[in-house]
């Protein structure tokens, strides 16, 4: 691969964004890549936003991707997929959890939540709309979205040649291991 990839996750605090990109990480650089990851977490434990930079290729330079650059967004936030789309590059996918996690301007009040954030976004860009939420939740544990979406993700960049179960099952917390993994399957199915 002499191109270089970029893919940008963006979320709010608590809803592992770091954890997905630390998985995703780990994997490109087990298949080979060299890799550059750059995170971004302003306040994430309390809710402020989260955003991870992670490109991919035969040799990357830098770690940070400029406006325009990303080849796949994962918005694990609606919102967030807003703040972020003008990192998209023309072509690019966008790929949205339909899921709403106010931030803490939102929440007391110093900002509203956007309406007809899905519409905006579908007309902006090739977006796919995932309820990662439901999916989790189906499966019996709401926190396992954002593995949900790291699955959708792989399969979205044709990754599946990574041996995706071991670095799961390496990363998520001990006893969570096969919800995770039932999470990265039914997100990869999508």
């Amino acid at each position: 691969m002499s191109e270089i990839k970029n893919i940008l996750l963006v979320g709010v605090g608590g809803q592992g964004t770091i954890l997905a990109s630390k998985i995703l990480t780990e994997g490109l650089l087990k298949a080979g890549y060299d890799v550059k990851m750059s995170e971004i977490h302003g306040m994430s434990q309390r809710g402020g936003n989260v955003s991870t930079q992670i490109r991919f290729g035969d040799k990357v330079h830098s770690p940070i991707m400029g406006k325009g650059e990303a080849d796949v967004i994962v918005a694990f936030e609606k919102m967030e997929a807003l703040r972020w789309i003008e990192y998209l590059k023309q072509g690019g996918e966008l790929v949205v959890n339909d899921f709403e996690m106010p931030t803490i301007p939102i929440q007391i009040g110093a900002e509203q939540y956007p309406e007809s954030v899905l519409q905006t976004l579908q007309e902006a860009a090739d977006t796919v709309v995932i309820k990662a939420g439901d999916i989790a939740r189906d499966l019996g544990n709401s926190k396992t979205m954002n593995v949900v979406l790291l699955g959708a993700l792989i399969k979205a960049m044709r990754l599946n040649e990574i041996d995706w179960e071991s670095l799961i099952r390496k990363n998520v917390k001990k006893g969570f291991e096969d919800i995770n993994w039932n999470a990265f399957e039914a997100g990869y199915k999508i």
